[in-house]
Parts: structure tokens; sequence; C-alpha cells
């Protein structure tokens, strides 16, 4: 989600008007964070999912990336949602009961022919897309993975929807708002057009770590339709440079913040919501938080398993300087886990059943 110097200084100013604590936060230091973050470079505008920098991922991960294939890990279904728990403080108490597996088939056909409740064909389209910035990522490469899909803002313009679906998107995450009082002006016309040309859509939302936890849930919830076809809703936990919230909060209030949010959107859309994140941010708050919720890992420059070490992911963030017909800027670009019978079990999955990885 890339934009000129100026929209994004704008955008900038608007984002840290809507930045003020609502109430006391526990704060370790007043400086701000000097790591780069992928939605806050200086050229990206605040509560993009995003950008051109390699953050802490290096050549030499790169090369890592060369030498060993990962353990794969499995997606599997699991019962009825349960009532989600309260926060606790102690080692991986954070989530709810991990679900007892049951092995999804790997194998993918030539040409997935996958067919939903009312027997509609759903294809799934082989990406096209090329990338301004290309990475080697060794033996193991996002073309390894079937299903790819785009996040999108404003910042991309008027979409087209129908021409990028055949391009290779076959689910699409659309920003839809930033804390608690900022909403993506593109959300709407996104939200129903991506649906209209068959696109798979989720929305996410952009945390602020100076507002309430609650406060973000119900804005939210507010702009977001409840839509049992949609995909799981995402929290997107990031630093953010550009906002006048300075403040660098424990690992342990963060996690706080994030499971009342959480709870809140799973109580309200009966899925289990997914966590973007970035490699500085997870290794200061995430490494061992939150084993039972799927994660969605930015990783530009190796693969996920190189970055985030024994995390499961469902989905991967490998780009973001995409380049595809039917939107005129660059975009970010992502694969789902599994093979294509998974994607479709997991894409459809009703309110009230989960699938979660292992």
């Amino acid at each position: 989600m890339r934009s000129s110097l100026i929209p994004a200084i704008l955008v900038g100013c608007l984002v840290i008007g809507g930045c003020r604590s609502s109430g006391p936060e526990e704060a370790l230091t007043l400086a701000p964070s000097q790591e780069i973050t992928s939605a806050v470079s200086p050229v990206t505008p605040p509560g993009s999912i995003g950008s051109a920098a390699p953050q802490v991922e290096t050549a030499a991960v790169q090369e890592a990336a060369d030498q060993a294939r990962p353990a794969p890990h499995e997606l599997a279904w699991s019962g009825n949602v349960p009532q989600p728990q309260s926060f606790q403080t102690g080692p991986m108490d954070v989530g709810m009961p991990v679900p007892s597996n049951r092995p999804v088939a790997m194998l993918v056909p030539d040409a997935p022919d996958l067919r939903g409740p009312s027997g509609k064909r759903e294809r799934v389209y082989s990406q096209r897309f090329r990338d301004a910035k290309p990475m080697n990522f060794g033996r193991i490469t996002p073309r390894h993975h079937p299903v790819h899909g785009v996040d999108v803002s404003r910042w991309q313009g008027n979409i087209d929807w129908p021409k990028l679906r055949t391009e290779g998107a076959n689910f699409a995450y659309i920003k839809a708002t930033d804390g608690g009082d900022h909403l993506d002006p593109m959300f709407k016309t996104n939200w129903q057009r991506a649906k209209a040309a068959g696109v798979k859509r989720g929305a996410y939302h952009f945390f602020y770590w100076c507002r309430v936890a609650s406060e973000q849930a119900e804005w939210f919830i507010r702009n977001v339709p409840n839509d049992p076809d949609a995909l799981p809703p995402v929290i997107d936990v990031e630093y953010n440079h550009q906002s006048d919230c300075k403040r660098r909060l424990s690992p342990e209030k963060i996690r706080e913040k994030m499971q009342v949010f959480m709870d809140t959107l799973e109580r309200h859309y009966g899925k289990r919501p997914l966590i973007y994140t970035a490699p500085d941010f997870y290794k200061d708050n995430l490494q061992t938080a939150f084993p039972n919720h799927p994660f969605w890992l930015r990783s530009v420059a190796a693969h996920p398993s190189k970055i985030y070490p024994g995390r499961n992911w469902v989905l991967w963030q490998y780009s973001g300087s995409g380049l595809s017909q039917g939107v005129n800027e660059k975009i970010d670009l992502n694969v789902f886990y599994g093979s294509a019978e998974q994607w479709y079990r997991w894409s459809t999955a009703r309110p009230g059943s989960q699938i979660a990885t292992r």
C-alpha cells in the first residue's frame, strides 16, 4: 500500500489526531521506537499493511532458508467455538483450549474444482503477479503455495476487482478501521466490489496502543458488516512511529489489550481473529503468546520459518511491492499456507465452527 510522500504526511496528521489516550496506560519509556516496521516507514501511510523495507530480515537469513525445508504444520477442524477466556499473565495462558486435530489432506489437484454449499463452483486462480522488488526465497517460495491473495486500502485507489481476481487474487483483506474513530474511505466500496467479483474478503483493523481496546473493537464492529461468508477479522499489531503515542507498553499490557479486542470480535462475528504482525513487534511481544490464534506473518526477505521460528501461520505476506493488472499502485502479496482443499475448508467455515493451527 504505497503512495506519494505528501498523502502519507496528510494521513499521518489525521492519524495523529485520533491517537489520544483515553485512559492511563502502563508505559515503559517515552522515547519513540527505533525499529523500522511494516506499516509506518517514512514513505508508508499509517495503518497500511506492509512496506518496502526488509525490517530486521537480512540476506544472511535468506541464505539460511536455502539450507532446509521447514517442517510442515497442519490445519485442522475443531468443534464449536467455546466462550473466549479472560486474559491471564502466565506463560502460554492466552487464548482458548487447543482443539483436537483431524488432519486435512495435503494433495492439491491440478485444476481444483471446489464447490460451496450451494453447489456453485469456486475457482482457484493461478497467480500472475509481478514484483517490483523480487526476492529469492530459496527452496521454499510463495509459488509453492497454490492460493494467493492481496491486502488493500485506500492507497490502491479504484480497483478493477474482476480483473484482479483473474490475476490471482483468490482472497483480499481490506483495510477497515484505525484506532477508535477512523474508517478507511474506500472500505465500503472495496468490501462490496470484492464480493461482487467473487473474491473471498475479510476486514482488518490497525490497532492503536493509546486507545482503549474495547472502544476499538466497538468501532470495528460498527463499521464492518457481520457477513457469515467473510473471512475472519484481523487485528494488525505493529509499532507506529508516526503517531503521537510515543509510549511503549509492556508485553503483558500489549497482550492484554489484544485479548480484549479479539475476544470482543470473536463473540460478535463467531470467528477467531487472525493476528497480523511484523518481525520486530513479534520478537518483542508475541513469541510465545496466543498459541491458539491463527497468525498472518510479514516476511519479505526469507521464509516465515526463519523469521518466526516455531510459529505456525495461516497467511504469509511475502511482498509489499507487488504489481498486477486491475490496480495501478503497488500492492501487498500473500499466500495461504495449505492446499486448495484446505483453503476451501478454512475460507468457507461458518460462524460457530473453527479451523485452527495445531
